[in-house]
């Protein structure tokens, strides 16, 4: 897949509702990762309040309900999140593909492998 199909795409504004605000924790945690082999030119784009879902259930252990009330969303919206970054997560995976997180503040010289920008959040 590419950055068109999964990610960034999604926020433009278009048909449908926008996307509800979320409550999202230190931005500046965010990194991309890439893979030692397979295919690092193929980039699979996971938003910020996807990993925060990630976060909030897989990491920190916290049921739907509670995270969805610590991000102030639905408990839907939260699912949705959720369900959109394990796919995201297991594609780059399976398929050797680097996650890069929208709208990291990254630079170059601290470590991102991107061309030096800044990536402006949606």
């Amino acid at each position: 897949m590419n950055e068109s199909e999964h990610g960034e795409g999604r926020c433009r504004r278009g048909r449908g509702r926008p996307r509800a605000r979320r409550r999202i924790g230190d931005p500046a945690a965010f990194r991309c990762f890439g893979p030692l082999c397979g295919r690092p030119d193929e980039v699979v784009v996971i938003l910020p309040e996807e990993v925060e879902a990630l976060r909030l259930v897989d990491l920190a252990g916290l049921e739907q309900e509670e995270a969805a009330l610590a991000l102030g969303v639905s408990r839907k919206t939260l699912w949705r999140d959720l369900h959109e970054a394990r796919a995201k997560v297991a594609d780059a995976l399976v398929h050797g593909k680097t996650i890069r997180i929208a709208g990291c503040g990254r630079r170059q010289e601290e470590g991102c492998p991107e061309d030096g920008e800044t990536h402006a959040g949606p």
